[in-house]
């Protein structure tokens, strides 16, 4: 991201590289149709009792949800329809002050991997299923990750999943570390050490997860104190998303860059391109899908690129606030250096990654890689918002030296053809002269001395005109004139807007 950052350093507070939503799943050994039939065997339930025995142990854990919500004075509710349930969550802990602790329960009818009976030739025989049952959610303020949920499916195999957001966690640890900083929502609009901060958040990965996560299971589930007793979760990342956020020190940058950006992300690219910055390559192998949408949301403009069922996205969460973030859901289409068999032999090479959590280095690292590449592709983008500005002051009438010069207009023919003359490639060393915009324009010079001096004082008046609202200056001790800063700013912007905006906005009426 090295170019984008370069470009921008002036304007730039920081940058920080941090997971943000995390989506954990837990699975027993009961969790596939052989090992539920072995775990029925020993418990001495026949199989085809298998329904009747499931709904009796799902009804404990249903008790329990209900006993630990009453015993911690906290709402037990059943969610029908669409709620948003973090965010209710999140508002019951301002209301009541909760701090650390249990917020609240919520269960809800949902789709559930599971198991269902069939018979065959002999004895009958499970299989799995998906039918919706009972899903209870704890909602958690924990000390050391924030607002956390813990989802249980109270039917068999009881499958665990744990919801947490990598930057309530790193809140947590610079508070711990004594570093200043300013949070808004899941992002920081102000950091006193960004290095210190990112070594932090590097260090996420890393975290005994296997450990933190069965403690939180245990928790929820109290068969696992007695039915299954000896039985440890096999933990997966289901999802990551992890973050670049660039803060800007000024809050009218990012608001003048953003459209260009957008227009850029939604315009200018294609499934090579995202494929590109996803680490791969469009070839003939590639039988995917790829897809680019926009949306708008309270936070700002939203741009996410899928490639299957893996995503990046850019969106200003704050008006100082740029953030990419790499979304992964498949990781098989990342490969991860480990031990491995082919052709027979065990090797260690590049294999497909799985979601084993172990392997949450390497989502860091190719995230962050992507996120580089997303960012190297918006360093050709240019700030436009100077030269909008710009074009507002030069419209209006300007007083030089005691003399009133009109404004200028940015869709007049003549000017526009002007300002094309003056920014000429060629003219960017020595300047300009008379004679170089009339060649560039196209006007033979008249061989009658006094029309030639007629041509050439109109021609001045002009250079006046633009020198007035200080579009181009004179060269000292030489007949030659230069465009100025600003003068670049407002013609560039002047002829994009006469040649390329209002054709596509012409177009764009006409259809």
């Amino acid at each position: 991201m090295k170019e984008f950052l370069d470009k921008h350093t002036g304007n730039i507070a920081g940058v920080l590289n941090c997971f943000d939503r995390i989506i954990y799943k837990g699975h027993l050994p009961i969790s596939w149709p052989e090992g539920m039939e072995s775990f029925l065997r020993r418990e001495k339930v026949l199989i085809k009792d298998f329904k009747r025995y499931v709904t009796k142990v799902s009804q404990r854990l249903v008790e329990h949800a209900q006993q630990t919500a009453a015993k911690e004075k906290r709402p037990y509710w059943y969610v029908k329809g669409k709620m948003g349930k973090e965010a209710e969550a999140r508002a019951l802990a301002a209301r009541d002050g909760i701090t650390e602790g249990l917020i609240c329960v919520f269960t809800r009818v949902e789709q559930a991997q599971s198991f269902k009976l069939r018979y065959g030739e002999g004895r009958p025989y499970l299989v799995s299923s998906q039918p919706k049952c009972l899903c209870v959610y704890f909602y958690f303020m924990d000390p050391t990750f924030g607002l956390i949920h813990v989802r249980l499916q109270t039917w068999f195999p009881f499958t665990v999943q744990v919801y947490l957001n990598g930057h309530e966690w790193l809140a947590r640890q610079m508070s711990r570390k004594e570093i200043e900083f300013e949070q808004m929502e899941n992002a920081f609009v102000a950091i006193g050490d960004w290095n210190k901060a990112n070594r932090l958040a590097a260090s996420f990965a890393g975290l005994s997860w296997p450990v933190l996560l069965e403690r939180l299971a245990c928790k929820v589930n109290p068969l696992m104190n007695d039915l299954l007793r000896g039985m440890r979760h096999h933990w997966s990342v289901e999802q990551a998303e992890y973050a670049t956020d660039i803060l800007f020190t000024d809050g009218a940058r990012l608001p003048g860059l953003y459209p260009q950006l957008v227009e850029h992300a939604t315009l200018r690219w294609g499934a090579s391109d995202i494929l590109g910055f996803l680490g791969r390559k469009l070839d003939g192998r590639f039988t995917g899908e790829y897809r680019t949408e926009m949306k708008r949301r309270h936070e700002g403009i939203r741009v996410k690129h899928w490639i299957n069922a893996n995503a990046i996205k850019m969106y200003n969460k704050q008006p100082t606030l740029l953030r990419i973030e790499t979304v992964i859901n498949r990781p098989h289409e990342f490969k991860v250096r480990r031990p491995g068999r082919r052709h027979g032999r065990l090797v260690v090479e590049w294999f497909p990654m799985s979601k084993r959590v172990r392997y949450l280095p390497r989502y860091a690292e190719v995230s962050l890689q992507a996120n580089s590449r997303y960012l190297q592709g918006l360093s050709v983008v240019t700030d436009l918002s100077e030269q909008v500005r710009a074009i507002d002051t030069v419209c209006e009438p300007v007083v030089r030296e005691q003399h009133r010069a009109r404004g200028l207009n940015p869709l007049r023919k003549r000017e526009v053809a002007l300002f094309a003359a003056v920014l000429h490639g060629e003219y960017a060393l020595h300047g300009f002269t008379f004679r170089d915009i009339a060649r560039v324009a196209g006007i033979r010079l008249p061989s009658d001395p006094k029309e030639r001096r007629r041509l050439s004082s109109k021609v001045y008046r002009r250079f006046a005109l633009l020198r007035a609202h200080g579009l181009i200056a004179k060269i000292p001790r030489s007949r030659r004139w230069r465009v100025t800063h600003k003068g670049h700013a407002f013609m560039a912007a002047a002829l994009k807007l006469k040649t390329h905006d209002l054709p596509v906005c012409m177009c764009d009426l006409a259809a």
